[in-house]
């Protein structure tokens, strides 16, 4: 398998300002780990060019009218991750679309390196914790508790945290079964909520925005 360091990533951007897709297209000239590949001024132009990507950079508003969290539901329909670009005026649009299961969210006015190290984690996978994407899900109405237990939540703070089953087995004096079930009804937990965690990452979202884990202090350049 090759390292972060070596691999390149193939990015696309749905962005209808073409001054704001210039300075993206721009940004990412120079990055030796990043491909901008397809670029399109809406989610139903992109789809088609959409095999391979990595990561979609979505702007959170566009001409056509369509809702944030529908563009994002189409876009991890077809198995893209997303990262938000965008003003973050609207707190209720950040919202929806980070319910709808995006990375991170980045503001268009950050300075270019800040920009292209979350595109860069994101591309690997990584979530981008911002002030925004935080002070959205902290704000959120729509977060209904699952009702976890002690016993349940103690496996879900190890496992997303980055610990794997076996090492949470061995933490809590569980057995590996009793942690694989645990970690199966808390995913059916969150999915009754209307709130799915199919992933290790969907986890961790979910631990964070419930505030079981805490809400990761990036760097300017991190």
């Amino acid at each position: 398998m090759r390292s972060k360091t070596t691999q390149r990533f193939r990015v696309g951007l749905v962005e209808d300002h073409e001054s704001v897709a210039m300075g993206v297209s721009m940004m990412l000239a120079d990055e030796p780990a990043v491909d901008l590949v397809a670029m399109a001024k809406s989610v139903a132009e992109l789809l088609p060019q959409a095999a391979g990507l990595d990561l979609v950079i979505l702007d959170l508003r566009l001409a056509d009218g369509s809702s944030p969290k529908s563009n994002v539901e189409q876009l991890r329909a077809v198995g893209l991750e997303v990262l938000i670009f965008t003003g973050a005026e609207n707190p209720y649009l950040v919202r929806s679309a980070a319910r709808a299961g995006v990375l991170g969210v980045v503001r268009k006015s950050e300075p270019s390196a800040t920009v292209v190290a979350a595109i860069l984690a994101a591309a690997a996978g990584e979530l981008v914790v911002t002030t925004e994407w935080a002070a959205a899900i902290d704000g959120d109405p729509e977060l209904d508790d699952v009702g976890l237990s002690p016993r349940q939540l103690e496996v879900l703070e190890l496992y997303a945290s980055g610990e794997k089953a076996e090492r949470v087995a061995r933490l809590t004096g569980l057995s590996a079964q009793t942690v694989n079930d645990y970690l199966q009804r808390i995913r059916q937990k969150y999915a009754n909520a209307g709130r799915p965690a199919r992933t290790k990452t969907d986890l961790y979202k979910r631990a964070l925005e419930d505030g079981y884990l805490p809400i990761p202090v990036r760097s300017p350049l991190e």
